[in-house]
């Protein structure tokens, strides 16, 4: 069983762990074998502006990458905005939503996407009652680049004044938008799952550009309260991995896939055995290209923190032995994207004696990684949030947000060679 001082220095970001916590011989073995050149990203100055934060990345499908962020507006309350780079740096930023009722927060956060047709979407969250953690989805369209906006539309249609976040949101095969998004309306106005209150579902819907909502679905059931959720479309269908809660509160993660006209039960991806009554704040991440799938996550189990890769050659029907990522003291907060050569590229947090950097590691699809290049000073605090990723021919897209006063969203990119 998880310590309760341990899950604590887990939940506030600032990890403390014995100097006897080594890597099993094997996972060591793959990590001294490493070789490769190491990656080095170049500063690009941000659009972003003053008390900006949560930056999120993405790839349209004709290699455009799209930055969004929240920063406070100057009448008040938060606006989403997006860029796109342009010459060497990025462009003019537009404005997506605005809102003084709006849920900011430095895990759970607002995305940006591009549908195969070119329609832009994007969610943020709004409060929908007092309690802390009421909220819902609110999901935008634009037709037009990103000129007008549409009238947001909630993916969810229970009604309650629970909690509603931590969306992922793919361009579905029939040109319409796929969204899934962790929903507590079992929960009551609780957020820990606990006692006599329900769990904690994992639910999803399809939309039209016109807002329609088609097939809410129910997931799962039972799953972590607040990790984050990440998708990706594979040749037939979608996988989406999550953190997964059983009786016994054993949160490993698991994945459901969309093929034939059907979701399949949830499957774990590898059993690490993490038991933590509690949740960690330290969701997967999910790449795919054809039938080949990787999935990046965090995991304490034993007391040891990891961050693991696996990968699929099957769209996510069954996983490899996973690869350690990290390099013995990882914070999480990770990403994670596929180049060209199939190599997986995974982006974290570790913590070290200053502090803590933002490292990228380059794993091939035979497990061998590369050594782990270091991206950026960063903080342990949880202000420092989530990197996040893109890739665009050989160039890889990286934003995070550095703490400061005001904060403020910071971007760099690395020109790939060698077999990308």
């Amino acid at each position: 069983m998880t310590s309760i001082r341990f899950l604590l220095f887990l939940l506030a970001g600032v990890l403390v762990v014995s100097n006897g916590c080594t890597p099993s011989e094997s996972t060591q073995h793959s990590l001294d074998t490493a070789a490769g050149a190491s990656i080095s990203f170049q500063d690009v100055a941000s659009p972003a502006g003053p008390g900006s934060s949560t930056p999120t990345l993405h790839t349209t499908n004709e290699g455009v990458v799209l930055l969004s962020w929240v920063e406070p507006h100057a009448e008040g309350g938060h606006v989403l905005r997006f860029s796109q780079p342009e010459h060497d740096g990025w462009s003019e930023p537009k404005t997506i939503a605005q809102g003084e009722d709006w849920f900011v927060n430095w895990a759970d956060f607002p995305s940006l996407i591009s549908l195969d047709d070119g329609t832009l979407a994007a969610h943020y969250l709004v409060k929908s009652a007092k309690a802390t953690y009421a909220y819902d989805v609110h999901v935008t369209q634009s037709l037009d680049g990103g000129q007008t906006w549409s009238p947001s539309v909630i993916p969810h249609t229970d009604g309650t004044q629970t909690e509603h976040g931590f969306v992922s949101m793919l361009p579905s095969s029939d040109g319409r938008l796929f969204a899934a998004w962790l929903d507590g309306r079992n929960m009551g106005e609780g957020h820990d799952g606990h006692g006599s209150r329900g769990a904690m579902t994992l639910r999803a819907a399809i939309l039209d550009r016109a807002g329609t909502l088609y097939g809410e679905t129910l997931l799962d059931e039972r799953i972590c309260e607040c990790c984050q959720t990440s998708a990706a479309r594979t040749s037939n269908g979608i996988v989406v991995a999550y953190r997964d809660r059983s009786d016994e509160e054993i949160r490993d993660i698991s994945v459901v896939r969309w093929q034939n006209g059907a979701w399949s039960a949830p499957q774990t991806v590898h059993e690490d055995g993490w038991q933590i009554r509690g949740c960690p704040v330290n969701g997967p991440a999910v790449a795919a290209a054809g039938e080949q799938v990787a999935v990046a996550w965090f995991t304490a189990a034993q007391d040891t923190l990891r961050i693991k890769l696996s990968f699929s050659t099957d769209e996510g029907r069954s996983f490899g032995a996973p690869v350690q990522i990290d390099d013995s003291l990882p914070l999480g907060r990770l990403d994670t994207i596929l180049l060209q050569d199939r190599s997986a590229l995974v982006s974290w947090i570790e913590k070290t004696d200053g502090g803590a950097e933002i490292r990228v590691r380059r794993v091939y699809p035979d497990g061998r990684p590369d050594a782990s290049s270091v991206v950026a000073v960063t903080s342990v605090s949880r202000a420092s949030g989530f990197p996040r990723m893109a890739r665009s021919g050989n160039a890889v897209y990286i934003a995070w947000t550095e703490i400061g006063e005001p904060s403020s969203v910071r971007t760099a990119v690395a020109m790939l060679s060698g077999g990308l």
